[in-house]
């Protein structure tokens, strides 16, 4: 059992149930966003769910970015293909 993150600061745990609901439920939390179309969202996600979620990303025209591990998880971003990088000016020291 482990920690399934909702939100920032919002996590969630089922404690009768096995490794393969808690992958599920991640599974299910992100496709979910996906499906409502955001341009770019991060999520936590527990290392042994990231091969599905490598194939799930490229069947709903999303790019991910790993971001730093935290144990048992990783931090991921999403970006939606469709969606044009954000640029910004950076002044010189000089």
């Amino acid at each position: 059992m482990h920690h399934i993150h909702l939100a920032e600061g919002m996590r969630l745990r089922f404690p009768a149930r096995t490794a393969d609901f808690d992958q599920g439920v991640e599974i299910g939390i992100v496709a979910a966003l996906m499906s409502q179309d955001l341009t770019e969202f991060s999520r936590k996600i527990s290392n042994e769910n990231l091969g599905q979620m490598r194939a799930l990303v490229e069947q709903f025209g999303y790019r991910l970015v790993e971001g730093q591990m935290d144990g048992d998880f990783v931090e991921l971003n999403f970006y939606s293909r469709t969606a044009r990088p954000r640029l910004r000016v950076v002044h010189s020291g000089t």
